[in-house]
């Protein structure tokens, strides 16, 4: 059955594309899914020497499921800090094949933080303290580089909520009070470099 599929789709492809030279090995690239799981690790986050990884299982021709977090437990000099753990997880649509070329995907993610005394958002004399969690869309595209390596690129926008404690940044800071905010934006981003397991 699987054959007949196989040869229906080769023929499908070559009588509807005659005029661009389409070969029946590219038109075989809809019989082919590629390798089956994939690991891989995001250098944007080991430029802010917080540990990650992620995992991503393909569940058919065109489709994966990937689940990633990261952990930063590093305090540094004079209460500095952009301790966090996150989790996401993330299904994909590729337009060709998995783990090659374009693809779409719809994201969750939640993160527990505890930063401060860093000049990002407004941190340099402040702590906060929560969680946060969201959801959005993201966009991305995968160089394969090797039999079993590829090189991903990728951006999320969506939405996050945010509820915090915020305290003054020095070590056992005076209790400021707590929030919440709402935010849209850029959700995810990444340079990762993966590894392909058949």
């Amino acid at each position: 059955m699987k054959n007949y599929l196989y040869e229906t789709a080769v023929l499908l492809c070559l009588a509807l594309l005659p005029g661009s030279g389409a070969s029946a090995q590219e038109c075989s690239a809809l019989r082919t899914a590629g390798p089956r799981f994939a690991v891989r690790t995001n250098a944007l986050y080991w430029a802010t020497a917080s540990l990650n990884a992620g995992f991503e299982v393909g569940l058919d021709p065109r489709t994966s499921w990937e689940v990633a977090g990261g952990y930063n437990p590093w305090t540094f000099g004079d209460n500095r800090k952009l301790k966090f753990w996150t989790a996401q997880t993330e299904f994909r649509y590729w337009l060709r094949r998995r783990f090659a070329g374009h693809f779409f995907g719809l994201h969750v993610l939640y993160a527990d933080y505890n930063a401060g005394g860093v000049k990002l958002f407004g941190m340099g004399d402040r702590r906060y303290e929560g969680f946060l969690y969201g959801a959005g869309l993201s966009y991305g595209y995968q160089w394969v580089v090797g039999r079993r390596w590829n090189i991903e690129a990728m951006l999320g926008v969506g939405y996050i909520r945010s509820e915090y404690d915020r305290y003054v940044w020095k070590r056992c800071g005076r209790f400021l009070g707590s929030g919440r905010r709402n935010y849209f934006g850029p959700t995810r981003v990444g340079v990762s470099v993966g590894f392909m397991i058949r």
